[in-house]
C-alpha cells in the first residue's frame, strides 16, 4: 500500500480531536467566562479549530470525489480546511466592528480560492515531469 494515499482512518482522528477541542473550547468560553481580551483571542483560536475540524472530513470527501490527476497529499487537504477556519473567524472578527457585507464575504472567499488556486498552480509545476522512454522497439 502506498504511504501517500490518504484513507478516511488518517483523516478521522485529527478530524475528532479538533472538533472536540475546539466545540469544547467555544462551550466553555461561551458560558464559563466573560468577554475580555484573552477570551476573545481564545474564542478566535477555539472556533478556528471547530471549524477547521468540521471541514476536514467535508474537503476530503471533495478529493475522494473530484480526483485530480496526482492523488493529493495530507497537508493539501489539511491546508484547505484551515482555509475554512480562517475564513470563518476573519468574518467573525470582522463582525466584531460591524464591517461584514455581501462584498466582504465575496471578496474575502475570492481571495483565499485564489491564494489556493496559485499555491497548487505552485506545487504542480514543482511536480518532476514523467519520464517517457525514447527507445522504438518496432525496429
Amino acid at each position: 500500500m502506498d504511504s501517500r494515499i490518504i484513507t478516511f482512518r488518517r483523516v478521522l482522528p485529527s478530524a475528532v480531536t479538533l472538533i472536540v477541542i475546539g466545540w469544547g473550547g467555544l462551550f466553555s468560553i461561551l458560558f464559563f467566562s466573560l468577554p475580555f481580551v484573552w477570551s476573545r483571542w481564545a474564542f478566535f483560536v477555539f472556533a478556528l479549530m471547530a471549524l477547521t475540524g468540521m471541514a476536514l472530513p467535508i474537503v476530503y470527501f471533495l478529493h475522494q470525489r473530484f480526483p485530480s490527476e496526482q492523488p493529493v497529499e495530507s497537508n493539501v487537504i489539511l491546508r484547505q480546511s484551515l482555509w475554512v477556519g480562517v475564513y470563518g473567524v476573519t468574518l467573525a472578527w470582522l463582525q466584531l466592528g460591524r464591517l461584514v457585507t455581501l462584498y466582504v464575504i465575496l471578496g474575502l472567499a475570492g481571495g483565499l480560492i485564489a491564494a489556493e488556486y496559485f499555491i497548487r498552480l505552485r506545487e504542480k509545476a514543482n511536480r518532476p515531469a514523467p519520464v517517457v522512454s525514447d527507445d522504438d522497439d518496432t525496429s
